[in-house]
């Protein structure tokens, strides 16, 4: 398998991902007409996620530690007030201060779990924290608007319900079944999953990118001090995931860090536009969603050429 073309193509993609999401980027600025496929987003995050999962098995998120889990949820509680300290910082206006406010109380990045893979981490925590990140979301992010911003920021929670079902429940729970069913089937194309999850976020920095790119074109000097709290902010994350990770094992630290540093900013910018918020309050979710997918694919190499 490992001299076939299809392990060629994976290691090339495993190997180039940074170059690949750089280059998904620019085409994006470039042919806004891409955004038309944002459509497709829901299926291609279920492929992603169900890529990655066919290499965990039940036993797998048997083995996920408690305490693993309860430092990811520590961390996260401090990620809006990291988001509202940068947005001050750079005084910004109250619309883009509420965007990285959200931005920093939402749930992990869908992604997250294909990263962590790449990245030699634990899968499987960044999955069980996904989920469980995700539902507290519900209460997270009133709860941090109403404590820094002043004002309540409503969460459509059937949106966020639906996304986590269709995108991550149901494609995870297929691909562990298939994995426990046929475990050495299944098991025979290990090395080729992570790399599908890796086309697929490739895909979605595209579209993303695409269907924000008036934004990103028009930010003018706004967008360059956004983009440098989106980095701050993105940054500050993983440090401060590795950190509170530091008693757990390398794969659980890696986990760690992925799941702090990473945030949805789809569902971000949802939340604001649906809060009623002008469209230049999304622009910190749009910005932390090209700089993190930069950041992750970078940290997965790193991370994954250091085991």
């Amino acid at each position: 398998m490992s001299n076939s073309p299809l392990a060629r193509v994976a290691a090339l993609v495993d190997e180039w991902l940074l170059l690949w999401v750089v280059l998904a980027v620019l085409v994006g600025v470039a042919v806004p007409s891409i955004g038309a496929l944002s459509r497709l987003s829901t299926p291609i995050l279920a492929v992603m996620i169900g890529s990655v999962s066919l290499t965990l098995s039940p036993e797998r998120f048997r083995e996920v530690r408690g305490r693993a889990v309860l430092a990811i949820l520590l961390a996260q509680t401090a990620m809006p007030l990291l988001g509202f300290a940068i947005a001050s910082a750079l005084s910004l206006s109250p619309a883009l201060t509420a965007g990285f406010v959200v931005v920093g109380a939402v749930t992990p990045e869908l992604v997250t779990p294909t990263m962590t893979e790449l990245g030699g981490g634990d899968t499987a925590l960044a999955t069980t924290a996904l989920l469980l990140v995700g539902l507290g979301t519900l209460a997270v992010v009133p709860g941090a608007t109403t404590a820094l911003l002043g004002a309540s920021v409503t969460v459509d929670a059937v949106a966020i319900v639906e996304q986590l079902l269709l995108a991550v429940v149901l494609p995870m729970t297929l691909a562990v079944s298939l994995r426990s069913r046929w475990p050495e089937r299944i098991g025979a194309y290990d090395d080729l999953y992570p790399s599908v999850s890796g086309v697929m976020v490739v895909l979605l920095v595209g579209i993303v990118t695409a269907s924000n790119a008036s934004l990103v074109r028009g930010g003018g000097v706004t967008l360059l001090v956004v983009a440098g709290g989106a980095v701050a902010l993105n940054c500050t994350g993983y440090a401060l995931g590795w950190t509170v990770g530091a008693r757990l094992t390398r794969p659980e630290r890696i986990a760690t860090a992925l799941s702090v540093g990473m945030r949805d900013f789809a569902v971000a910018a949802a939340i604001l536009v649906g809060a009623g918020f002008p469209p230049a309050a999304t622009l910190p979710a749009v910005a932390f969603g090209i700089v993190e997918m930069a950041t992750s694919a970078g940290l997965a190499k790193w991370f994954g050429r250091a085991r």
